[in-house]
């Protein structure tokens, strides 16, 4: 199973973030979520939301965010990567120009975020970026509907949130048994509560294709060691 571990991109700069994705590959982590900082990150915690907004106060040019991402590709040649963008920072940077950055250095696995409709998603998977889908935990039929139709990744919830739970599928390992019951091919990655090697180890046993960790190695950024342990920590679980 993949441990795929949270970039909080351009915080304190972009310098600093390409150092630490390579902490993050030296540790052990097979994919990095890297986000490009989002104007207005609605949908994102107050953490996220802050270390953004840092981000934007450093630097608020998207191209140079994008000559980040290519020379972080560039140290990492085995390392995965899965960006994070919301639509309107697609919008701001330019779709076809978006387009051509992924196509052009293979960032092909989106996470695509604050969709108002399906008309930048399309043309994205038109051109294979594999746009990924969000599934919660108690499988809306409109979530995995979407997932089935999909040519990117399902992020399922890890763990439910409050009573958010299907009591026909009340586990997570009856989750997935039954997204991939739906003819779902493509990869399943976990997220959402999962903050503790044991949690990763249950979304292995789980049948996950991989787990992400987010806050609990952002939250590390100032102590590498501690971070680099957590990272193997979980690594260990996969």
């Amino acid at each position: 199973m993949e441990l795929i571990c949270y970039l909080s991109n351009g915080y304190p700069s972009i310098a600093d973030s390409i150092q630490m994705a390579r902490n993050y590959a030296n540790s052990g982590c097979d994919v990095i979520e890297i986000d490009f900082p989002a104007r207005d990150p609605f949908l994102e915690s107050p953490f996220l939301q802050d270390r953004m907004r840092q981000a934007l106060e450093s630097c608020g040019n998207y191209d140079d965010y994008m000559e980040g991402m290519i020379e972080t590709k560039r140290l990492l040649p085995n390392t995965k990567f899965i960006l994070l963008a919301y639509e309107e920072t697609i919008r701001e940077i330019g779709d076809a120009k978006f387009i051509s950055f992924c196509t052009g250095n293979n960032f092909m696995d989106l996470i695509l975020v604050g969709i108002k409709d399906d008309d930048l998603k399309n043309r994205l998977i038109a051109r294979g970026i594999r746009v990924s889908c969000y599934v919660q935990f108690h499988l809306l039929p409109e979530e995995v509907r979407h997932a089935t139709e999909s040519n990117g990744f399902v992020y399922m919830q890890g763990k439910p949130s409050g009573n958010n739970i299907n009591s026909e599928y009340p586990s997570l390992r009856d989750c997935i048994s039954f997204l991939r019951n739906q003819g779902i091919t493509t990869p399943i990655y976990c997220g959402v509560g999962i903050h503790t090697p044991q949690d990763v180890k249950m979304v292995k046993e789980a049948g996950a294709d991989g787990v992400f960790i987010g806050s609990a190695i952002l939250k590390l950024h100032n102590d590498i060691p501690a971070l680099s342990e957590a990272i193997k920590a979980f690594k260990a679980m996969c």
